[in-house]
Parts: C-alpha cells; sequence; structure tokens
C-alpha cells in the first residue's frame, strides 16, 4: 500500500510510509502546490533493452502508484509533497503536466485508479476517522506494513468532487482497481479477519469474497481483457510464521518477508503461482497481451534492499529483468495498447525521494 501497506506498495512505499502528521488542508481539483515541469528525457542503462524514450515526470517529493486511464494520456498517483504530510491522490497528463490534487487533502490516501470512462476514480482514505495523517508503524522490531483500519474506498470524479464512500466496515479496506468494463472493483480487506481479496460493484454493493486462504492477498489488478485477476500474496508456512502473522495482524501491521505473484479467474477460480523467486516480488500488472507479467522483486539482491521490474510468462517461465539503473523500481503498469510502461523509481533521486517514470515499451 503506497503507503499504506500501500497497495501495490512496497516498503510502504518505504519512504513514503513514514511521514506522519498533515499540515494543511486544501480543495480537491485544484492545481498542486509544487509545480511540476514538463517531461524530462532520462537516458537508460544499455542493458534496459526494453524501455525507450524513457522520460521522468515528476521531479521531487515520493510519488508511488502512477496508473495510466484507459486512453493512456492521464496518470492517477499518490504523493507526499508539500504542504502534505502523508500521501494524496493526484492526476497528471502523462507529460508530467497539470498536476491536480483530487483527495481531499485530509488523512492519508492510496490506490488510485481511474473507471474506463476517465470521469470517475478511486482511491483509499482514512479521513473519515480524522483530518491527521495516521501515525507510521513502530518498527523497531524489523520492517513491516501498517494496516491501517480507517481505510475506506471511495470514487469521485475526475476533478475531485462529488465524493461517494463505497466501503464502510470496520477494518482495512484498499487496494482497489476497476475492472476493464467499469463494473466491478478488486480490493483487499480486512473485514472477516485476514487480508483477503473481494470483489464488489462500482458502486459498493454485491461484496463478494474471492481468496480464503490464512495469509495476505493484495495488490491486485484486473487483466486488460478483464478474464483475469493478478495479484500478490505472502502466506505463512510453518506455526512460527502463522503465529507471528497473526500477532502482527492483531497489531494492525504485515512483515511482508517473502511475496509471490498469483493470478485466478475473476471469480476467485483457477489460482496459480506464477513466480517462485523466495524473495518479496509484489506489484504485479498483466500486458495487454495476456501472457506475460511485470513485476517488482528483490530476489537478485542478497541485502534483500534493491528492487527491479522483471517480466515472467504467465506460466513462470522466461524471467527476465527489465531495469538495471536504480535501488528501487515498481508499481509498473502497461498502457492498454501495450506501447507504453509507467513505473516509481528511485532513478536519479536525491535523498528520500521517488518519482514517476514513463517509457516507450519495446516488445
Amino acid at each position: 500500500m503506497s503507503s499504506r501497506i500501500s497497495r501495490r506498495g512496497f516498503l510502504g512505499l518505504g519512504a513514503a510510509g513514514v511521514l506522519a502528521g498533515c499540515t494543511t488542508q486544501s480543495r480537491s481539483g485544484s492545481e498542486s502546490t509544487t509545480p511540476t515541469p514538463r517531461a524530462l528525457p532520462v537516458a537508460v542503462d544499455p542493458r534496459e533493452r526494453r524501455l525507450a524514450n524513457l522520460r521522468q515526470l515528476t521531479t521531487s517529493g515520493q510519488n508511488a502508484e502512477a496508473y495510466f486511464d484507459w486512453t493512456g494520456t492521464r496518470l492517477v498517483f499518490q504523493s507526499t509533497r508539500p504542504p502534505y504530510g502523508c500521501d494524496q491522490i493526484f492526476t497528471m497528463k502523462t507529460d508530467g503536466t497539470d498536476v491536480r490534487l483530487v483527495s481531499t487533502g485530509r488523512g492519508r490516501t492510496t490506490c488510485g485508479f481511474f473507471f474506463p470512462d476517465g470521469r470517475r476514480l478511486i482511491y483509499a482514505s482514512t479521513h473519515f476517522a480524522g483530518d491527521a495523517c495516521p501515525p507510521p508503524p513502530d518498527r523497531s522490531s524489523g520492517y513491516v506494513w501498517p494496516i491501517y483500519p480507517s481505510y475506506e474506498i471511495v470514487s469521485a470524479d475526475a476533478d475531485g468532487g462529488n465524493l461517494r464512500r463505497l466501503t464502510n466496515h470496520e477494518g482495512y479496506d484498499a487496494e482497489g482497481a476497476v475492472s476493464p468494463d467499469g463494473r466491478r472493483i478488486v480490493f483487499t480487506s480486512l473485514r472477516e479477519g485476514d487480508l483477503d481479496l473481494y470483489v464488489m460493484n462500482a458502486d459498493g454493493s454485491g461484496v463478494t469474497r474471492l481468496t480464503d486462504r490464512l495469509g495476505y492477498d493484495g495488490g491486485a489488478f484486473f487483466s486488460w481483457d478483464g478474464r483475469s485477476i493478478v495479484y500478490r500474496a505472502a502466506y505463512p508456512e510453518t506455526p512460527a510464521e502463522r503465529d507471528e502473522y497473526l500477532a502482527l495482524l492483531r497489531q494492525g501491521l504485515v512483515r511482508p518477508r517473502r511475496l509471490e505473484v498469483y493470478v485466478m479467474r475473476p471469480d476467485g477460480t483457477g489460482v496459480r503461482q506464477v513466480t517462485r523467486a523466495g524473495g518479496a516480488s509484489f506489484a504485479p500488472f498483466m500486458h495487454p497481451n495476456n501472457q506475460q507479467i511485470i513485476f517488482s522483486s528483490n530476489f537478485e539482491d542478497p541485502t534483500g534492499r534493491a528492487f527491479a521490474l522483471y517480466l515472467v510468462n504467465l506460466d513462470g517461465a522466461g524471467v527476465e529483468r527489465v531495469t538495471w539503473a536504480e535501488s528501487f523500481a515498481s508499481f509498473p503498469m502497461f498502457s492498454r495498447n501495450g506501447r507504453q510502461l509507467v513505473f516509481c523509481s528511485t532513478r536519479n533521486a536525491t535523498a528520500r525521494e521517488i518519482n514517476v517514470f514513463l517509457a516507450d515499451w519495446v516488445g
């Protein structure tokens, strides 16, 4: 959950998850107080043969989970930037211009995603429980993700207006994504005592549980044809891991030590494990060809600290590394025509900065 457990979040997004305390409120739909210049061209590493015409869309702050609209001309993303003390939802054009705040400016938000018509979007927010940013988790005993129980999923017009609450349930509701037909939303919820995947109608009705294995299921997306859902999962494998998982969950925490990529049908049947990398593999998104998945993982780094993007066939074969030039790359998404890839990265970063990048995809 960037930041949240970030939805598709990892490390909250690491950097983004450690800030607390909203300082200012702002009207939804207003332009950001941090101007964003037009996209900046960026050199690619010679090994990054899948990327061409790479450009950087943001230049400061902690920016994560940038996702295309259906036309491929606009992005919704979350960002911690002045004057906000934690993530808010913004939109911008794919050249990095016209950055606009669409969330309320209150609480913490995560997981923005457009409806197919581009007129509305969804995101999760804690603002119903208060205007302040929820406190960061205690990481004195190791790295953990916070599962804020105050997260609820909302929908809003693309300018932030006409806000509608879609979930109203005690416990975490976040990590939502809309189906290609605009009729369903897949999301993660703690409403039945475990972190499982659910689907609901676009108006919040008809909630159906998809997963029931003990462990964390999250970060789900529909394939562009709507026939599959790809997601990340971490399941306890020993009694000790089970006890730790449940103990942390009671504290509103998850330890993302081991994550793998899974795929299933939209009704929850046909579950198949795609990756068996052994590290933390997350933020999966399916290519429009419906045969490949791009995801982020640290499985090649012995320290577990560096994350790169990888491409894998639907059957788990043909793993191919995509990015090489940064210590963290994640939250990839293909445009609907498969010609572009957006992702977030520490490439060219200073301090705790994370930015949004867009590249032409070389298929």
